[in-house]
C-alpha cells in the first residue's frame, strides 16, 4: 500500500459532521488536533498509557464511552459519533456539570491530563451515577495525573454526581433530559 493511499471516512465531532480523507494510518488523536483544530484532545504518551487524549465515542443513535484516542484509528472512528472536550459544554458554553466540579474544587494543576479525566469521569457518571471513591479510583485508573495527588479528582467527581442527580442536565449535552 503505497503511502499516497486515502481513505475517506465521516465523523461527527462535536454535533459538526467531518467528512475528509485520510491515510489508513493515521490516529484519530492526530485527527482531531491536526485536520480538525480539536486541541484540547491532548496527546500524552502515544502508548495510550496516560489518558490525556481520552474522547468519548460510539454510534452517532447509541451512548458514547470513553476512548482513548491515541489507540483508535481514525478509519476505525468511521461513521462514529465524537465528543471531545470542546464540545462537552453545553449551550451558550455553559460548562457541564464535571468540568465546574473540576474548576470549583481545584481538581487541576497543569492541566494536561484534565480533558481526559473529565471525559472519563463523565462515562463512569453515566454508568455509575453515585460511585464510591473506590469506584472512582477505578473508573479513572486508566488516566495518569503527575501533578495533584487525586485527592481533589476525586472530590470533583463526587460533587458532580451529585450536581447531576439533583439537576435536569443530562450527563451529555446531546441526551435528552427528562
Amino acid at each position: 500500500m503505497s503511502s499516497s493511499h486515502r481513505v475517506r471516512v465521516s465523523v461527527d465531532v462535536d454535533g459538526t459532521r467531518y467528512v475528509d480523507d485520510v491515510e489508513p494510518r493515521t490516529l484519530l488523536v492526530h485527527h482531531l488536533r491536526e485536520r480538525l483544530g480539536k486541541i484540547g484532545t491532548v496527546v500524552g504518551c502515544d502508548t495510550s498509557n496516560c489518558g490525556s487524549c481520552t474522547v468519548l465515542m460510539g454510534d452517532p443513535d447509541g451512548v458514547q464511552h470513553s476512548v482513548k484516542s491515541c489507540s483508535v484509528l481514525a478509519v476505525q472512528a468511521d461513521g462514529a459519533a465524537v465528543t471531545t472536550i470542546e464540545g462537552l459544554a453545553g449551550p451558550g458554553g455553559a460548562l457541564h456539570a464535571v468540568q465546574q466540579a473540576f474548576h470549583e474544587l481545584h481538581a487541576l494543576q497543569c492541566g494536561f491530563c484534565t480533558p481526559g479525566m473529565i471525559l472519563s469521569a463523565v462515562d463512569l457518571l453515566r454508568d455509575n451515577p453515585a460511585p464510591t471513591e473506590a469506584e472512582i479510583r477505578e473508573g479513572l485508573s486508566g488516566n495518569l495525573c503527575r501533578c495533584t495527588g487525586y485527592q481533589n479528582i476525586i472530590r470533583a467527581v463526587q460533587s458532580a454526581a451529585t450536581a447531576l442527580q439533583s439537576s435536569t442536565e443530562a450527563v451529555l449535552p446531546s441526551e435528552a433530559t427528562v
